[in-house]
């Protein structure tokens, strides 16, 4: 009886390895075809990327016209410089209204 034993106790490993093996190797397959798709889909995704039409780009928008009356900015300008030289104004606020005046704002 004990001859007997050992054909069915390799068998039961060899059969338990065989279904191990099997097992692992559909897991590998199903992760594989996971990929695969993963990969078809990023590639279809940059293929419509490619063919798509660019974005429509637009022009920047002209510069504000300068104020219609170029002594009245020379006015304003020296009425400024007058404010500065009297201390009413710093040199820091008398830059920024000089831009402001000379943007058109």
């Amino acid at each position: 009886m004990g001859m007997r034993r050992r054909p069915l106790a390799r068998a039961a490993v060899v059969g338990g390895v065989a279904y191990h093996a099997g097992k692992k190797g559909a897991q590998n397959r199903a992760a594989e075809e996971a990929q695969d798709q993963q990969i078809a889909d990023l590639q279809a995704q940059q293929e419509q990327q490619q063919y798509a039409p660019p974005p429509p780009q637009y022009a920047p928008p002209p510069p504000a016209a300068p104020a219609a009356g170029g002594e009245d900015m020379v006015a304003q300008l020296e009425n400024l410089k007058k404010l500065l030289d009297e201390g009413i104004l710093t040199q820091a606020e008398f830059d920024m209204q000089k831009q402001k005046l000379l943007a058109g704002a």
